[in-house]
């Protein structure tokens, strides 16, 4: 009996430790709750490697800009882009455009979100996307202010687009977006 007991408590240890390790232990306050179709994204902010476009989700974030907005550019194997209250790829926030913040520190791999641009580097606004898979043609080339850290399975739902434009008939929509340290 005492053997089996010791068993028992030795498997729910492990179990603990083991679930323990696999929930990311992020700051509330650099991380954004993505809440998508098919669940919630955790996105761990980088305000290390681009403060400005940090600040810029996280104020849209407390302004439920993102909420109810189309991810409306999907390419397959490559990215999901968002952010654009018009969904067309051409809308933006508000506020006046980002100056690029590259880096060369972190790289273009699956998880990693970035900001949207058009071919200028200083017009990065509100648009971002969310990779499906690296891709080191853009390391250095566009700002890199997140990384996925739980919910890819989620992401790798979103409705894709046609063609090489990847642009999405019907897209798929955000639910919410929020800073994880906010009240609502």
């Amino acid at each position: 009996m005492q053997r089996r007991t010791f068993f028992t408590i030795a498997a729910l240890l492990a179990a603990g430790a083991a679930s323990a390790q696999s929930t990311p232990k992020t700051d509330p306050q650099n991380t954004v709750y993505l809440d998508i179709p098919y669940g919630r994204v955790v996105i761990e902010l980088r305000p290390d490697l681009a403060p400005k476009h940090v600040e810029r989700i996280k104020l849209l974030c407390h302004e439920h800009f993102y909420d109810g907005t189309p991810f409306h550019r999907v390419i397959d194997g490559f990215m999901a882009q968002g952010g654009d209250p018009t969904g067309t790829g051409e809308g933006g926030s508000k506020y006046p455009n980002l100056p690029a913040e590259f880096s060369n520190v972190a790289k273009f791999v699956r998880g990693t979100v970035g900001a949207a641009r058009t071919q200028e580097p200083d017009t990065a606004n509100s648009q971002f996307f969310i990779m499906f898979a690296p891709n080191p043609a853009l390391d250095g080339q566009y700002t890199i202010w997140g990384q996925v850290v739980s919910g890819m399975e989620f992401v790798d739902k979103i409705k894709r687009g046609e063609g090489s434009s990847g642009m999405v008939t019907g897209p798929d929509k955000i639910v919410k977006m929020r800073v994880a340290g906010d009240p609502t």
